[in-house]
């Protein structure tokens, strides 16, 4: 009896002095991962995270002799039905939720087993040769029938709701279906931040997203700034462009070198694209009047000298 209350105190040292180091601390659950699937999910994660196990009993302890406020390990505890301590002082807490949630993966589901969400069949057909299967499909809720020699699901259906228990039989025939319901692995339960329970919801940050948007926003600052980079420079050289085109867009052809005239002909105007309207008729009047009027126009426009003085 002294020898197993010595290991326990031993067990809560080793704990304590975990909970009592630098670097982020928190708690994953466990629960359902076979012994061969936690290796394998351990040997993905990065060097520089540790995993510790042990009953809540010595979690309890250890995060009292560590000095951590009580309600913050309960918090966890509330979704943690077989808790690890998660630490690493070379991650951020961004970098451990991610490299957490790549262990998540789907099992088959068995007796008794709750659906965490609306478990739908399809319709189709599955790979399946004709025979019995269409009765064992009809016989858990799945309407099935053979249609020109293959077995088809007739319609798509929700085999069992959020928070219904799976029955066995339909364990089976849902993962012949290949379809695994139950989501096991290392499954992030919080973490402690400046004192702080952040849950895994908050932590879900799409980096890549907050990256493009970071790099557009400094190319727009460094646009309004005029700070010319290769970022910026064909930015300005594309606008420039176009302001010559729409400048050389309003002067007579016989003012423009042969490159201007093709580089209009090749750009589609607002005029061409829309619409015919009265407004456009009017327009189109107004042209062609002053067509008939060449005198007129030359004498009010001689070129690019007149432009510019």
């Amino acid at each position: 009896m002294a020898k197993a209350t010595q290991w326990k105190v031993d067990r809560v040292g080793e704990l304590t002095e975990l909970l009592s180091s630098d670097g982020i601390i928190g708690i994953v659950d466990v629960a359902g991962v076979p012994a061969q699937a936690m290796l394998e999910m351990r040997s993905t994660l990065r060097t520089g995270m540790t995993l510790t196990m042990a009953k809540k009993s010595l979690f309890r302890r250890a995060w009292n002799e560590a000095g951590l406020p009580e309600e913050q390990l309960e918090t966890m505890f509330e979704t943690a039905q077989q808790p690890m301590i998660v630490h690493s002082k070379s991650l951020n807490i961004s970098q451990l939720f991610q490299q957490l949630d790549q262990t998540r993966t789907g099992r088959p589901a068995k007796a008794g087993d709750i659906a965490p969400e609306d478990i739908v069949v399809s319709q189709g057909p599955p790979e399946f040769a004709p025979g019995p299967i269409v009765g064992e499909l009809s016989a858990v809720g799945i309407p099935a029938k053979i249609e020109k020699g293959k077995v088809n699901i007739i319609k798509t259906v929700t085999a069992v709701k959020a928070g219904e228990v799976i029955d066995g039989d339909l364990g089976l025939m849902l993962d012949k279906l290949d379809i695994k319901p139950i989501e096991i692995g290392i499954i992030l339960c919080g973490v402690i931040v400046d004192g702080v329970v952040m849950p895994p919801d908050v932590l879900s940050i799409d980096t890549n997203a907050l990256l493009a948007q970071a790099v557009a926003n400094a190319l727009a600052v460094a646009i309004n700034a005029g700070i010319s980079n290769s970022g910026t420079i064909p930015l300005f050289i594309a606008n420039a462009n176009a302001h010559a085109l729409a400048l050389a867009g309003q002067l007579d052809s016989s003012a423009l070198d042969d490159e201007l005239v093709a580089a209009l002909e090749a750009t589609p105007t607002v005029t061409e694209a829309a619409p015919t309207t009265d407004a456009g008729a009017d327009e189109a009047s107004s042209e062609e009047a002053a067509e008939e009027e060449p005198e007129e126009e030359e004498a009010e426009f001689g070129g690019l000298g007149d432009l510019f003085g």
